[in-house]
């Protein structure tokens, strides 16, 4: 685990800033249509292969049986900003020239995180995802969970078509997912079964998670689009070490507007990570600060809509939310650094920029 600088200085960014999305467990990776028209403008064509992959996420997960291609197909027509196939396309122009390749590779990531939506609903007790009923309340847990493993399937068999080290860099991946959410569940509030070790919440624990839950997988779809784009082995460890970055900055500007975000302005409720008993980092910051004060006093126990809004008021006014920012701070930096043997490339100033628009949606 990198340790996180504290000394990054972002230039401030000329655009407005976007609106960001409303679903923290899709992440809210939200990319507005003014980037991808700039990418294109300045040379970088990415809108044609997340076109591809629209269409062939829509072919791969189709099946015979009529029950299991509409479960299979649910979260896909439930929209969401594909991220991570954007992530594969703008990391493509750094080696050779994009491959077609990377229409398949984009695809694999996005069955992998539509897989894991269906399965974190499940952990979650989620009513809802993206707007829409989630899978395990309009059918049931057992029908959402062998959903998610049905898409882990086609995306096992995608990538066994591009080669064994596609394929093995996913397995790991997997391993890293899996080996998130299980250090989440050990760190969780709730009652846990007497032979399941509890894990404190601590910050250290919380950067460990959110690696496995939502780091591992962007830093896979860096890989991924530099390995098949013929970048060498040390360009495609950078290229990863970028994609790790960006998604723990993500996620921590994620953290950061759950507790700063307007209804009116996101249509997203704040509190929601409050509600859900989840000590993200800048809950965390707070209490280390006042470990005995009225914030603590208010977690100890399941919380009204009242305590929740107390709970954010407290955060809005204590300098935890600054350091998070830090936080985030010091992981863009930490990703533009992975940029350097790139130098020249003229892809590195978009990916620069996507960088540190983590930060400069949380103000």
């Amino acid at each position: 685990m990198n340790d996180i600088p504290r000394d990054a200085h972002l230039a401030e960014d000329p655009r407005p800033a976007p609106a960001p999305g409303a679903d923290r467990s899709s992440s809210r990776l939200a990319i507005p249509t003014p980037v991808l028209e700039q990418l294109e403008s300045h040379g970088l064509p990415v809108t044609g292969t997340l076109d591809a992959v629209e269409i062939k996420l829509q072919e791969q997960v189709a099946s015979s049986h009529a029950f299991v291609d509409e479960l299979a197909r649910y979260l896909i027509g439930a929209g969401g900003k594909r991220f991570r196939p954007l992530m594969v396309a703008l990391t493509g122009h750094l080696g050779e020239g994009p491959s077609p390749r990377l229409v398949d590779a984009g695809v694999i990531v996005e069955l992998v995180h539509l897989a894991t939506l269906y399965h974190d609903d499940v952990i979650d007790e989620a009513p809802a995802r993206r707007g829409t009923p989630s899978a395990n309340s309009r059918w049931d847990n057992t029908v959402a969970i062998l959903t998610g493993d049905y898409l882990f399937a086609r995306a096992s068999e995608l990538s066994a078509d591009l080669g064994v080290e596609v394929t093995r860099i996913m397995a790991r991946t997997l391993a890293e997912l899996c080996e998130g959410q299980i250090a989440e569940v050990q760190g969780s509030l709730g009652a846990l079964p007497p032979d399941v070790p509890k894990l404190a919440p601590t910050r250290q624990h919380y950067l460990e998670v959110i690696s496995g839950k939502t780091a591992s997988l962007i830093a896979t779809s860096c890989r991924y689009g530099a390995l098949l784009s013929g970048v060498d082995p040390d360009g495609v460890e950078a290229a990863a070490g970028y994609g790790w970055n960006v998604g723990m900055a993500f996620q921590l500007s994620d953290d950061i507007l759950d507790i700063t975000s307007d209804p009116e302005d996101t249509g997203k409720t704040p509190g929601t990570d409050l509600r859900e008993g989840v000590r993200t980092l800048p809950l965390l910051h707070a209490l280390d600060q006042d470990p005995d004060g009225e914030l603590a006093a208010l977690l100890d126990g399941e919380l009204s809509d009242a305590e929740v809004a107390r709970a954010i008021e407290l955060l809005r006014s204590s300098d935890a939310l600054s350091r998070a920012r830090d936080d985030a701070s010091g992981y863009v930096s930490a990703a533009i650094e992975h940029l350097e043997p790139f130098e020249g490339s003229p892809v590195v100033k978009a990916l620069t920029r996507l960088a540190e628009y983590a930060v400069h949606r949380v103000g």
